[in-house]
């Protein structure tokens, strides 16, 4: 009886050439996954014509001077996050089987959060998990939850004011930590230009906001606009702290979040405003790596210094 011999060839897309793709579709220019990847742009550009080969179609196409995703790549892009998921959930499961609490977190944080969370958790981190690396970079919420989401962080600390809804990105995991009040800031009665003893009084006095586009900009206008006027801005800084000098030197006045009043005196006058609204504010992570010990460490950490700030 003859023996039939059968060839089977089996051809396995490359996961980096894969991620590479990904990271086009989420950053848009060969250059821009350069820099997100520490890689030369030809070096990039051969990888992608790679992945075309080995998919046996076109990935890539000229529009105009960017390049266009054609369908067949959309599909490995899709593709490409769902293995991300897989080797992602199970680097957590790994790292939970281990005897101690390692590894590494790299988390966003906005600047109020920065200043009024971040010591007490890092100092719990140090203690408490000295094996586990903790980078902490300063990034706009609205910026670092995208950037989560594409793996450039592992967690961001957020904050969503009322009628302002966060973006909401598939994938990732909320987790609340504290609320806090947001009131009118006033210069001390000594240096301030007019005396006010309500929003509506605050109309013609120079204001300081954050830049257009934030969160709490958009806020602060609705909330002198919902009082009747609009809010002469002279001064634009993301900086709380360059917004409570100019208050408190007779120069501006604000809204404020409690929260970057932790751990500082202030000659500010504090009113409450109309409904008495409050911030949230907020850990983001993937769901893919919300078993990882490391990350699950770091949540704990904010929940207990945010429970410390709120007492």
């Amino acid at each position: 009886m003859d023996t039939l011999q059968l060839s089977y060839r089996f051809h396995m897309l490359d996961v980096r050439r894969l991620t590479l793709l990904r990271e086009l579709s989420i950053r848009g220019t060969i250059a821009a996954v350069a820099e997100a990847m520490n890689f030369t742009p030809s070096a990039v550009s051969q990888q992608l014509a790679v992945l075309e080969r080995e998919a046996g179609t076109q990935l890539l196409r000229r529009a105009g001077r960017r390049l266009q995703l054609t369908p067949q790549a959309e599909v490995l892009v899709a593709a490409a996050g769902h293995v991300l998921d897989v080797l992602e959930q199970a680097q957590a499961t790994v790292e939970s089987t281990l005897p101690t609490v390692q590894g590494r977190v790299r988390v966003a944080v906005f600047q109020s959060a920065a200043l009024a969370l971040m010591p007490s958790a890092l100092h719990a981190m140090a203690t408490e998990h000295p094996d586990v690396r903790v980078e902490m970079v300063q990034r706009e919420p609205e910026t670092a939850l995208h950037e989560t989401w594409a793996r450039d962080f592992d967690m961001v600390i957020a904050e969503q004011y009322p009628a302002h809804a966060a973006p909401h990105l598939s994938g990732l995991v909320r987790s609340d930590l504290t609320t806090d009040a947001v009131r009118l800031a006033l210069p001390p009665v000594e240096t301030a230009l007019l005396p006010v003893s309500s929003l509506e009084d605050a109309e013609a006095l120079p204001w300081v906001m954050e830049p257009r586009g934030t969160a709490s900009r958009h806020f602060a206008e609705q909330t002198c606009r919902r009082s009747g006027f609009e809010p002469d801005v002279r001064y634009e800084t993301a900086d709380l702290q360059t917004q409570i000098r100019l208050i408190e030197s007779g120069n501006a006045v604000g809204l404020m979040p409690d929260l970057v009043w932790t751990g500082r005196t202030t000659t500010c006058r504090l009113l409450d405003l109309p409904e008495r609204p409050r911030r949230t504010i907020f850990t983001v992570g993937r769901s893919a790596a919300a078993s990882s010990p490391a990350v699950r460490a770091l949540r704990i950490a904010l929940e207990q210094a945010a429970a410390s700030v709120a007492a």
